[in-house]
């Protein structure tokens, strides 16, 4: 989807970070341009916008590593047929970070001046159940401070890794997790330079409710959607732009995030749909039901209506508002036009990362855990959190 039409579906008309990359592009270039770059996690939505804002600047190496092949495989078509090549050393690798394969190709061709972590599973669905639960805690947490500590051995000079929105007062497993990998990196930060980035949705990245807008036209099926829930939305180049630009000019553990102004505001899915639907010239239809939903969409698209669905959210993680940082924490608001920055002391409980490591792993080592357990250990790591288990999860509706 072209970025205007983006960008009129989000409710702005330009992009949010254009005049501070104007503003540091001579800085950003000489930096990309004379350095070598890991991309970790690279083939999905913000990992393919990191790669192209790097790849276009010309790094002298940049190596793409991410577990679905046929999306590297896609970023790489992609690539070159937006932006043809490049003098420096451009590689992809299709291989899960917590394998064998993996550490030997870090341990053959590791040095890298910067790696960026953008690899995570980012579903509040994927909590649904103590086995992909384990995996959100595996990739977003271990799997990070892996990479971290191998970075730190082979002299890598800044390590970038993405948080989310929802690491801001967490009241999902999701947002909690990445809190607690906040918490690691700060444990890391003695011995790298470290900086990550809160951000809002990305509109129509792989996965997300409007992504599936496009799925569901092209599969003749309703558009359903929460007429509740209002989020802020960034476009993929925005969250390409944000990543590169924190971990380029991130001090160590600063964490950017979007600046909130006329330019990004709340916007409901609801109205996403609406304003998608009209963009293609369909006039949205409200159903009741499921069933009346389905059986419309077999006759309403030849009118020029599509029928939608759109109702209160009351699944398991849903968080009523979005925010990007909390009341204790440092902002420097100065020194960007549309970025903030939290800035973080060197500041964290090594008892409680001792803990949840120890706790994590006797699980594992059985074979057998109750989401509960993994739960109440969220809880002794994040006193504070707002988790309410519903007993509800997206996976039960249509």
């Amino acid at each position: 989807m072209e970025l205007g039409n983006i960008l009129n579906l989000i409710g702005r008309t330009k992009p949010l970070f254009e005049e501070d990359v104007l503003y540091y592009e001579k800085e950003l270039l000489k930096n990309v341009s004379s350095s070598s770059f890991l991309i970790i996690g690279g083939a999905g939505s913000i990992g393919q916008a990191v790669t192209k804002e790097i790849f276009k600047r010309n790094p002298k190496k940049l190596h793409v590593v991410d577990i679905s092949e046929n999306n590297l495989v896609e970023l790489v078509r992609d690539i070159r047929s937006s932006f043809g090549y490049i003098d420096g050393d451009f590689k992809t690798y299709a291989l899960d970070i917590g394998s064998l394969e993996y550490d030997a190709f870090i341990k053959d061709d590791g040095k890298y001046d910067y790696v960026l972590n953008l690899s995570a599973l980012k579903h509040v669905r994927s909590e649904k159940d103590p086995y992909t639960l384990m995996r959100m805690i595996d990739v977003n947490i271990f799997n990070t401070d892996k990479t971290l500590g191998q970075s730190i051995e082979n002299g890598t000079k800044k390590y970038f890794c993405v948080s989310t929105d929802k690491a801001a007062n967490p009241v999902n497993m999701m947002g909690a997790s990445k809190r607690i990998m906040e918490m690691f990196l700060m444990r890391r930060s003695r011995e790298i330079s470290i900086s990550t980035a809160r951000f809002a949705n990305v509109a129509f990245s792989d996965g997300s409710l409007l992504h599936s807008f496009n799925q569901r036209l092209q599969k003749k099926h309703p558009i359903v959607a929460p007429n509740d829930v209002k989020r802020y939305f960034v476009t993929p180049q925005e969250s390409g732009e944000l990543c590169l630009m924190s971990c380029i000019f991130g001090e160590n553990r600063d964490i950017f995030f979007p600046k909130l102004s006329e330019n990004l505001h709340l916007i409901s899915f609801a109205d996403v749909a609406i304003k998608y639907l009209q963009q293609l010239e369909y006039e949205p239809y409200l159903c009741e039901t499921e069933e009346e939903a389905r059986e419309l969409v077999k006759t309403l698209p030849n009118q020029k209506k599509w029928p939608c669905l759109f109702t209160s959210s009351d699944t398991t993680g849903e968080k009523d508002f979005e925010e990007f940082f909390t009341e204790q924490e440092l902002l420097d608001m100065e020194r960007f036009r549309n970025l903030g920055v939290i800035k973080n002391e060197l500041k964290f409980e090594e008892e409680k990362l001792y803990l949840f490591e120890r706790e994590i792993q006797e699980m594992r080592k059985s074979s057998v855990w109750e989401k509960d357990r993994i739960v109440d250990l969220f809880f002794k790591i994040i006193p504070d959190f707002g988790h309410k288990e519903t007993g509800k999860y997206l996976d039960s509706k249509m």
